[in-house]
């Protein structure tokens, strides 16, 4: 009978071995969960994207946006991006592109998602843009912001909302949400809101 000797060393490396094992795993499923939301991502006006079309680099490109929801690219001519999830892009590029290219095989990954953020101004402890990741309520858009500073009105928090009908005022009583007597009053954050806390 051969008996082997597991001794520190050989404890060590299988911990380290185990260790990048289960790292690769998170990874694995961070980026499936990236992947997986970015299929599902609706394109927007001033969002950045990466076109990457295999074996062709003068024709792949990073591209935004545009006002119109449209994009320019070589080969192709303007395309309507707005409104589409990056798989429907594809689709339409691999489309304008096979009447140049044999058989391409085009990717489309959003770099940046500049249309869903919202905006924090005035006594929090850091004001600026924030991107939209997942829905968003108030309270979660102010922990974002690192909290209120001491001069900070809670009580006359606002929110200014863009719609078809110009611009909306969404009053917000930040004590009648913490201690539970208005919670509706803490909404969900909409894409190009600006949460105003004075």
């Amino acid at each position: 009978m051969i008996r082997t000797r597991f001794g520190t060393g050989g404890k060590l490396f299988f911990c380290i071995f185990a260790l990048f094992l289960w790292t690769s795993h998170v990874q694995a499923a961070q980026d499936y969960q990236s992947m997986t939301l970015d299929e599902h991502y609706i394109i927007g006006k001033g969002d950045v994207l990466n076109i990457t079309v295999w074996r062709e680099p003068d024709v792949s490109s990073q591209v935004k946006v545009r006002l119109d929801g449209r994009i320019s690219m070589p080969l192709v001519d303007d395309v309507m991006a707005a409104g589409m999830t990056p798989v429907e892009l594809k689709d339409v590029l691999t489309g304008h592109m096979a009447q140049f290219i044999e058989e391409p095989e085009v990717t489309v990954i959003v770099n940046n998602q500049v249309s869903k953020s919202y905006y924090v101004l005035g006594e929090v402890s850091q004001q600026g843009e924030f991107p939209i990741e997942k829905e968003i309520t108030v309270l979660q858009a102010l922990a974002k912001s690192q909290g209120l500073t001491d001069w900070a009105s809670e009580r006359n928090i606002f929110i200014l909302r863009r719609n078809h009908d110009g611009e909306q005022r969404i009053n917000i009583n930040y004590r009648d949400i913490v201690r539970g007597d208005d919670p509706a009053q803490n909404v969900r954050i909409m894409p190009g809101d600006t949460l105003v806390v004075p």
